[in-house]
């Protein structure tokens, strides 16, 4: 008998028949999520699905709106079409008020008696937003202990909570797979965009791959688009959030993190204090920044503006990167840092559209450019930016990759969003003056709006490409890696 003001166990299974349409033959993903591209990292999320001989449940972290849904969505499609039973893959999205007050092995039980199934059976079950269960790392970690013939994959928005209570309760039972959001070459294979644009040059041996634009120009045109909406799948796929990203994105990836997750996670009181502090970092995102002159602009006191930093990070919003001298040693007590966006188009979202000629551009071709290195957990770590003092001159260099092992440098960048440096070699005083001092790997390398080349003088070679193209190549030399 149900309990008093219990949802009936009929109304359930009417839910759950509704949310599985594959468990009636020939039944499949609705059709709009079928026609979705799949994202460069499936494959080595279906490889992990499919490992079952050791029984731990992926759990699918990261970001709001990055398609981590779709993502299970094509999961599934995917095991029906290697034959899998349809009656055998149960999805539950866990923020459907039906299943409030369910625990998770109910839901389990529930599915397996409607089909009858016995134990042993191998079976694949989804638990979408699973941050809505309250402890729900302990449920899984029992479920995963009880139901060794089931293969578990969870999902969830609140990427601080997951990861932190993954890896402390689910130890040995629960595998991250971490989800960013689209890179440039991601969102142009999504546009249908790649192939018109790109053009692939001939390997030469013991060099990446290297690539071309069709017309700078146009590619110019979509890396602008991919800074305002791009870094989400359904931005680029759904022309009614695309035209208005600011109205359909921001209550997901900005008021749902900044006001319900991280303060549900951390105990945070001022959530509006801790939502104007995101709000500085992202319209300035790329900037360089001290405690003490973010404290005296926010208000904020030099501790608290320290949590909020961590939570930011957490929630991956936001990446603070460390500042290097000439000598490309760290700074014994920092001082100073940058602060970028792990996802360009959130400053659209939050600020409204950005144009080309827009003076946030450089900032923002800044942004896009680093954030493609976060695809790669080895690269994020060495990646620093160099500030230094030469007589009355400040010098800076925008990107510097230094070795784990050794500390030395191995390349550095200096972003640009203008064809000025080209020809002007004035505006390049910082690293020409670092290549100097180090044998780098590769020539240093210079972004511009559309020029490319190698330019010489008596003391330096550098590398010219435009910003644009440089995205993309990071971002597909990255993925022929990590995927």
């Amino acid at each position: 008998m149900a309990k008093p003001f219990e949802i009936p166990l009929a109304d359930v299974q009417k839910r759950l028949a509704l949310d599985n349409p594959w468990w009636i033959a020939g039944g499949s993903i609705d059709s709009e999520r079928k026609a979705w591209p799949r994202r460069a990292y499936f494959t080595p999320f279906m490889q992990l699905i499919g490992a079952v001989q050791v029984p731990r449940a992926v759990v699918l972290i990261g970001p709001r709106r990055v398609g981590k849904t779709v993502m299970l969505a094509h999961a599934v499609q995917a095991l029906l079409d290697e034959g899998v039973a349809g009656s055998t893959i149960l999805y539950v999205s866990l923020d459907t008020p039906l299943y409030s007050g369910r625990s998770l092995e109910s839901l389990v039980r529930t599915f397996m008696e409607l089909h009858h199934h016995g134990d042993g059976q191998r079976l694949w079950i989804f638990f979408d937003e699973i941050q809505y269960l309250k402890d729900w790392e302990v449920h899984l970690k029992s479920l995963v202990d009880t139901f060794r013939h089931i293969r578990f994959v969870a999902s969830g928005s609140a990427a601080a909570a997951l990861r932190m209570k993954s890896r402390e309760s689910g130890a040995g039972r629960f595998t991250d797979f971490m989800l960013p959001p689209l890179t440039f070459a991601e969102y142009l294979s999504f546009a249908g965009q790649e192939e018109a644009l790109i053009v692939d040059e001939p390997v030469e041996p013991g060099r990446a791959p290297t690539y071309r634009a069709r017309s700078i120009d146009a590619l110019n045109a979509e890396f602008v688009n991919y800074l305002n909406f791009g870094g989400f799948p359904e931005a680029v796929m759904n022309p009614a959030v695309r035209e208005n990203p600011a109205r359909f994105l921001r209550q997901d990836i900005v008021d749902k993190v900044l006001l319900k997750d991280l303060p549900s996670l951390y105990g945070i009181g001022d959530t509006q204090e801790l939502n104007r502090f995101f709000n500085v970092l992202a319209y300035n995102t790329g900037d360089e920044v001290s405690p003490e002159d973010l404290s005296k602009h926010t208000g904020i006191s030099k501790q608290r503006l320290q949590e909020y930093l961590e939570y930011l990070e957490a929630a991956f919003l936001t990446k603070r990167v460390h500042r290097v001298d000439d000598s490309a040693r760290r700074m014994q007590r920092v001082r100073t840092f940058k602060v970028y966006l792990t996802n360009p188009s959130i400053r659209a979202a939050l600020f409204g559209y950005v144009g080309p000629n827009d003076p946030a551009m450089g900032a923002l071709a800044e942004t896009a450019i680093w954030s493609q290195w976060l695809h790669s957990t080895s690269m994020i770590q060495s990646l620093h930016y160099a500030r230094w003092t030469h007589g009355r001159s400040k010098l800076e260099v925008d990107l510097v990759s230094l070795d784990t092992r050794t500390q030395k440098p191995r390349f550095a960048v200096e972003i640009k969003w203008s064809d000025a440096p080209y020809s002007d070699w004035g505006e390049l005083r910082g690293i020409r003056e670092f290549a100097s001092k180090h044998a780098l790997t590769r020539r240093p390398l210079v972004t511009t709006l559309t020029m490319a080349g190698i330019g010489k003088d008596e003391k330096s070679e550098i590398e010219f490409m435009p910003a644009s193209l440089h995205c993309y190549t990071i971002a597909r030399n990255l993925l022929r890696v990590t995927v």
